[in-house]
Formats: structure tokens, C-alpha cells, sequence
């Protein structure tokens, strides 16, 4: 089932959704109730149910709004100004930040708790989120500036390794409560190691 195909715009599209993402964020997607979120939304149901079939269609909408907003990849991306070592280490600090971030941990337990149910969920978090960022790695890896200073055959899969790199072990113990609120000084630390290593593998040889 195509999940664009079921939604329509109307007029209090933007507030469903404004409502929707409320109450996703407050009791996450299992506690969030269509009733919750028509009240919420200042609607009625049947106005909810003119947008969207049902609660994973519209959480799945939310999600891929939140991701492309949460990501500010096209302002990261434009940065002027930065040797490629500084703007790797600008690219490794927003994508810590993601992962750390209450948004970001919450829809990655979402959506692999979903995933099964409700394939489209995983596949929408994969696309708007770990692809739309390692297609924008991966296209400034392959720039004229980086290739000066980086010798990689693979974009892609070296966009992948440094998410990789910046996932570490901080985002685990964030995920499972071991740390709840890590200082500057430990982001500093992975997002330097991180960038050490990737410069390690691909910087080209003088």
C-alpha cells in the first residue's frame, strides 16, 4: 500500500499534524490514541480521518517531516569557508546530536518496534533519515575539495562508516539509560576520534 496515495491536503492539514506530533512525542506511538490526537488538534475525528486512514499513516507523515527538519542538512551543507577537516567534524557533530537527540531515539525505537507491522515506517525513517544524510555525505565526499584531500572509490559506503564512527558506544548507553545528558566534553571526544579515524583511512598520501 502506498502511503502517499491515502493522504490528502485540506485546510487543517497542518494542524492535525502539529497535533499528531504533540502527542507522538508526549506518550509515544503505542500510548498515543486517535482520540488524544483529534482533541490535541482542536478537530474531530472524522476531520483526521479525511487526511489520514489510520494512526500509522499519519505518525508516519509526522516522521518524515520531523526528520528533514530535525536533519538541517541543505544550511549544514552550504557552510562556506571550512577546510574539509573542519566540515567533517561539523557533519559528525550534527549527526551525534541527532542520535542523541529525544527525537532521534525515539523514532529509532519506533520504527524498529514497527518495522514488521508496519514496513512502511521503517522505510520512511531509512529514507528521510540514515539515506537522505549519507546521499548529502556522500555527495560532499565526491566534491572537487574533499577529493584533494581524500582518496575514496566508495562515497557512499565511506558516508556510512563515518555515521558509523559517530554512532560509538555514547549513543548505546544514551538509548538504554546508562547516560542520560552527556557533556560537551564527551561529544567533543567522539566527534575528534571519529574525524582522526575517517582521515586516518581515506586522507591521500603526500
Amino acid at each position: 500500500m502506498n502511503a502517499e496515495a491515502q493522504i490528502k491536503k485540506g485546510r487543517k492539514f497542518d494542524q492535525v499534524l502539529a497535533g499528531a506530533r504533540a502527542v507522538f512525542m508526549r506518550e509515544g506511538f503505542e500510548g498515543a490514541s486517535v482520540d488524544e490526537i483529534a482533541r490535541d488538534a482542536g478537530v474531530s475525528k472524522a476531520t483526521l480521518y479525511s487526511y489520514f486512514p489510520d494512526k500509522q499513516h499519519l505518525f508516519l507523515e509526522v516522521l518524515k517531516l520531523e526528520c528533514v527538519a530535525q536533519s538541517e542538512v541543505e544550511v549544514l551543507f552550504e557552510q562556506k569557508g571550512l577546510s574539509v577537516e573542519e566540515k567533517l567534524g561539523v557533519i559528525c557533530r550534527k549527526l551525534i546530536t541527532f542520535f542523541l537527540s529525544d527525537f532521534g531515539q525515539d523514532m529509532f525505537r519506533v520504527c524498529v518496534a514497527e518495522a514488521k507491522r508496519f514496513p512502511e515506517l521503517g522505510e520512511a525513517f531509512y529514507n528521510t533519515g540514515p539515506k537522505y544524510w549519507g546521499g548529502k555525505i556522500a555527495g560532499f565526499l565526491s566534491s572537487e575539495k574533499a577529493r584533494a584531500v581524500l582518496d575514496i572509490d566508495d562515497p557512499y559506503l565511506a558516508a556510512d562508516q563515518l555515521a558509523q564512527l559517530c554512532r560509538a558506544d555514547l549513543m548505546l548507553k544514551v538509548m538504554f539509560g546508562v547516560e542520560t545528558d552527556p557533556s560537551e566534553a564527551e561529544i567533543d571526544r567522539v566527534v575528534d576520534e571519529a574525524v582522526r579515524t575517517f582521515l586516518a583511512r581515506y586522507r591521500r598520501a603526500d
